[in-house]
């Protein structure tokens, strides 16, 4: 098996562990009867797990720890701490079992986007078709479900969302173990510093990393309040079953797999600053979607496709941007930096806003779905304005990718 395909496995099981309990977290957390401030304050443990990430995980991995041997410990204790999210029904075990997930999870996503870029030859021009593969697996873990639950599915049936990914990260400590050996990198020379998660924090000193670093913060939570509110969207409001929810969410992954394969020739024909733009266009299109045509199932299900744009087009080409503009010591860290944001300050961020604002669109037991939409739709304007006005990257594209086009 090739590098690159054992690259492409690795995204598939890594995505797949998320994309089992993600779809349902929330609507779960309902279910189990947790007040607003009890499911913000669980969402916020994936903003916990990137804080931490940043000074102490990613820097194992960049300096100290061999990037594939950490993935196999995280996500052998990670899957085991999701089998005790999945059979904890009051509050507090569940918050304290999903909070050690999350610390064990969240820096696994960095390191599997540095383990990639380290073994590729052409990172900017190869990366897009190896994250393929965390699509691939977001796609395939939904279509289990439909087994597993129920039309209605009750809280007892939809635990199985938690044991789904438990299974799919143990597959995963064993599959790290196979991966090209990826050595910490410490090839940066006397005078830079040893801890590297401060080596790139200082990068936010540069007025186009600064830029990047808000339009990040904003998109992020605008991606994440998707994640907030979607399913409890198709369920209640358009009419989706409860076993076909996450399948109907899955569309967009599918989606995202035609937006990898040509991110590479996006990239080199439209650079950095455009490519993103349409990545944060395609939120504002698809939340308006919902607010004025929540009443057409057909256009809700279509408008799903929109998410391989905004997902490969900003975030992905974050990622590629990354690993182009930072040093290779530092590379871990700042992948960390900015899942900071992605996975982090943005998911706390959309945790406690989103929840907020159901309830204040709330009336007699009615979501006004229409106001509750357009807030995400103008964020994601907002985001656009900065990014086309103050982004101005040292190079129009990719260098690597420019020069073999």
């Amino acid at each position: 098996m090739g590098v690159r395909t054992r690259l492409f496995v690795m995204m598939v099981l890594q995505l797949a562990v998320w994309g089992a309990w993600a779809p349902k977290l929330f609507p779960y957390m309902g279910m189990l009867g947790f007040a607003p401030w009890q499911q913000s304050l669980v969402g916020s443990c994936w903003g916990i797990a990137a804080v931490v990430g940043i000074f102490f995980s990613n820097q194992f991995a960049d300096r100290n720890f061999a990037a594939e041997r950490f993935l196999a410990v995280s996500h052998v204790i990670g899957g085991l701490a999701l089998v005790a999210v999945a059979f904890s029904t009051s509050f507090w075990p569940f918050f304290a079992a999903y909070l050690v997930y999350s610390l064990l999870y969240v820096p696994t996503l960095s390191v599997t986007n540095s383990i990639a870029f380290a073994n590729l030859k052409d990172p900017a021009r190869e990366f897009g078709v190896v994250r393929m593969g965390g699509t691939v697996g977001w796609i395939m873990v939904s279509w289990p479900f439909i087994f597993l639950l129920g039309a209605q599915a009750t809280a007892s049936e939809v635990r199985w969302i938690f044991l789904v990914g438990a299974i799919v990260s143990f597959a995963l400590a064993g599959y790290s173990l196979t991966l090209p050996h990826t050595p910490p990198k410490t090839d940066g020379g006397p005078g830079v510093d040893k801890l590297a998660w401060r080596e790139a924090v200082k990068f936010l000193g540069v007025p186009f990393v600064a830029v990047l670093f808000l339009v990040t913060f904003i998109d992020s939570v605008v991606h994440n309040g998707y994640f907030v509110m979607a399913d409890a969207f198709l369920t209640n409001r358009v009419g989706i079953a409860g076993n076909l929810s996450m399948v109907v969410l899955s569309l967009g992954q599918i989606a995202e797999i035609v937006t990898m394969l040509i991110l590479g020739p996006v990239l080199v024909r439209l650079g950095w600053k455009l490519t993103m733009i349409i990545g944060i266009l395609g939120h504002a299109a698809r939340f308006a979607t919902f607010a004025f045509f929540a009443d057409s199932v057909p256009t809700i299900i279509a408008v799903q496709l929109l998410h391989g744009i905004c997902y490969a087009f900003f975030f992905a080409t974050v990622y590629i941007f990354v690993d182009a503009a930072f040093p290779k010591d530092v590379r871990s860290s700042a992948q960390g930096l900015f899942n900071l944001l992605i996975l982090g300050v943005g998911n706390v961020v959309a945790s406690f806003l989103f929840p907020s604002l159901i309830a204040r669109f709330t009336a007699d037991g009615v979501v006004d779905y229409q106001r509750l939409f357009l807030a995400p739709t103008a964020m994601a304007l907002a985001a656009v304005l900065l990014l086309a006005v103050f982004f101005r990257p040292p190079e129009r594209a990719p260098q690597a990718v420019e020069a073999a086009a």
